[in-house]
């Protein structure tokens, strides 16, 4: 009952090595934001995410000319729409939030983005949301309630409102981009670290904040690298696995392996609070890590493209001069004829089928 199926769950552990590298960066990226003022930083770190990216796409476009799929004409407008409400109105409405209410009171309400993101799965996108990612879901906020509840003021208005603005422009950028998570992840966290970069970059330099430091810009590039590329690599890996509601759950881990970041390595002070909180967050780990779901389903007919292996539901044949090495991922437009079958399967690209029975 409590031991992951590994066949179903090894993308889990790129969701949490997501949270892991986003919550490692919190902290260090509040450090850096004694020097540097807030919008400024949020250019700087999507910049960073967008250069390290950039690095990366020379060099494996000049070692494997032909891998991955690029992002095709169909996935613009998600990928637009997930730039737009992730990396741009996200940040700001986060950013301009804070400046009316307290960090401990913002970190309470950021926990809404589990929920959030797995409300707009499951209504929304029909994405089959089980009972242990709702209750690891609820036990996230309890954690975080926990951890800040003692004290967080208790005035409402228009910091609390943006602060919850922005917990939704991230649900629906963790559902926009699951819709186009098949396509090349480093293509798409490329596109939205350089997009969101340069427009908080244009938007601090219009409202005149000052430039910082070099060792503080390089500084926070690297984080932003780590933090928010690589991070949203593995993010979207876990996606196209996983579906939105179960990565954003283990996602959810992340402020949490920053606070105890800070405490262990930084020298901030622990509380009681925060070992109850890791508790809890533990156990909703857990509870989905361990999920198990198998019933007879129908796939029906399609055909796309996105790196696989030749497995249950990959069938198809190759020509003569495209036969790829035995057990090797390849990427190449393909097609699947209506199958029925049983077996452990979680929403995934070819299990997006309705439980309404």
């Amino acid at each position: 009952m409590f031991r992951p199926d590994l066949t179903i769950q090894r993308p889990a552990f790129q969701a949490l090595l997501a949270a892991a590298l986003f919550g490692l960066s919190t902290p260090v990226a509040k450090a850096l934001g004694a020097t540097v003022s807030p919008t400024l930083l949020a250019a700087l770190l999507y910049l960073g995410s967008g250069a390290a990216l950039s690095v990366w796409l020379l060099v494996r476009r000049a070692r494997h000319p032909a891998h991955g799929i690029a992002v095709t004409r169909a996935d613009l407008g998600w990928l637009l729409g997930s730039v737009v409400v992730g990396g741009i109105g996200g940040p700001l409405a986060l950013i301009w939030g804070l400046r009316a209410c307290s960090a401990a009171s913002a970190s309470l309400m950021l926990s809404f983005e589990t929920i959030l993101t797995a409300l707009i799965a499951a209504w929304v996108f029909r994405e089959a949301v089980g009972a242990r990612t709702w209750l690891a879901a609820g036990l996230t906020l309890m954690a975080s309630a926990l951890l800040v509840a003692p004290q967080a003021d208790t005035s409402a208005g228009t910091g609390a409102l943006l602060v919850l603005v922005a917990c939704l422009c991230w649900a629906l950028d963790n559902n926009l981009t699951r819709r186009i998570a098949g396509a090349d992840a480093v293509t798409i966290a490329w596109v939205k670290g350089l997009v969101a970069g340069f427009f908080n970059l244009a938007l601090a330099l219009a409202m005149g904040e000052p430039w910082p430091a070099w060792p503080a810009v390089g500084g926070a590039l690297l984080v932003g690298a780590a933090g928010y590329g690589w991070s949203l690599v593995l993010f979207i890996l876990a996606l196209r696995h996983l579906g939105s509601a179960r990565t954003a759950a283990h996602f959810g881990t992340a402020p949490f392996i920053g606070a105890g970041f800070a405490v262990l390595v930084m020298g901030e002070p622990g509380s009681s609070a925060l070992l109850g909180a890791a508790v809890l967050v533990a156990v909703s780990t857990l509870l989905v890590l361990t999920e198990r779901h198998s019933h007879v389903h129908a796939h029906e007919p399609m055909e796309h493209e996105h790196p696989h292996e030749h497995d249950a539901h990959h069938r198809h044949v190759h020509g003569p001069n495209d036969t790829p090495a035995a057990g090797m991922a390849h990427t190449h437009r393909h097609r699947h004829e209506s199958l029925q079958h049983a077996h452990p399967h979680l929403p995934d690209l070819h299990h997006r089928h309705s439980h309404d029975t």
